[in-house]
């Protein structure tokens, strides 16, 4: 099954207000992103803050974001849990909501032999007709994909690609070479976008593209381009902030920026709070050394 986008996908925040979702704001940024030309957008995902939401709000999240983007650029809707039972669950109402393709962790704190990711995969598989990506995060998760489970995700018709961020470009290297055929490689690290494009890679999950969208866009075609070297300039003219939006939990850092440039709120659900005064101080010159700030 072929990858349902290539280029930059935004792994949306989701906005909140009062402790409930803000919907108005979910829309703005919705707008943002598809008026600087992202290829898709993601929501539910990390960025999104999906631990912390409910299920029926997950479906009501997704749900209003495929009826925004009204077909404009797909919906890839984060369905992950370490449950395969809910996940699969949460994939069939995504798919039933319209999405067009789901993005899957690998389940966490469980962890799982080989064999239980590949199962976990498969039977979330099962449950839908549209494309799934796998997500290999182990600083989250605690569990990396290994090259042997690879190979038996690649058994799964509608498994087509893998967001990869285990930060290792060798090891994402040597999945490209021998899975490259079967699975699109999406880098999962803003800052290993252009490397992971050079090793056989199709596009990134972002985070840094909440903020700065159209740049993040610019540097997904220069890779596709072939202007590796001009990809180099920007990607290390990005890299300040891409490390800054990591200098704490992700999504305190990018909820801040985007509050900073009064696109919604910075609040936050339990366990994430407010981000410390001097990293706070730190990224507010970074935004105004980027020009996304006065």
């Amino acid at each position: 099954m072929k990858v349902p986008f290539t280029g930059c996908a935004t792994a949306i925040v989701t906005p909140m207000r009062d402790g409930g979702v803000d919907f108005d704001a979910l829309a703005r940024l919705i707008e943002y992103q598809i008026d600087n030309g992202v290829s898709a957008i993601v929501p539910c995902g990390t960025t999104g803050e999906a631990p912390t939401l409910g299920g029926e709000e997950k479906k009501r999240v997704i749900a209003f974001t495929i009826r925004r983007t009204d077909g404009r650029i797909p919906v890839i809707a984060g369905c992950g849990s370490p449950s395969t039972e809910y996940a699969a669950k949460y994939a069939a109402d995504a798919e039933k909501e319209g999405a067009d393709g789901i993005l899957v962790v690998t389940p966490y704190y469980n962890k799982a032999t080989d064999t239980g990711v590949y199962l976990h995969y498969k039977t979330i598989a099962e449950h839908v007709h549209i494309p799934v990506i796998a997500y290999n995060v182990p600083a989250r998760t605690g569990l990396c994909i290994s090259e042997r489970a690879y190979a038996l995700l690649c058994t799964i018709p509608n498994l087509c690609g893998v967001k990869e961020a285990s930060a290792n470009v060798g090891y994402t290297e040597r999945i490209a070479a021998a899975y490259g055929e079967k699975l699109g490689i999406y880098s999962g690290c803003d800052e290993l976008t252009a490397p992971i494009y050079a090793v056989g890679g199709c596009g990134v999950v972002s985070v840094l593209s909440n903020i700065l969208p159209a740049e993040m866009v610019r540097l997904c075609n220069l890779c596709e381009n072939g202007r590796m070297q001009d990809a180099a300039k920007l990607q290390q003219k990005l890299y300040p902030l891409m490390q800054l939006l990591f200098s704490e939990v992700n999504p305190i850092p990018v909820k801040t920026a985007l509050h900073l440039m009064g696109l919604c709120s910075d609040e936050m659900r339990l366990p994430l709070c407010s981000m410390g005064e001097e990293n706070r101080k730190r990224l507010i010159q970074e935004l105004q050394h980027q020009g996304v700030l006065k």
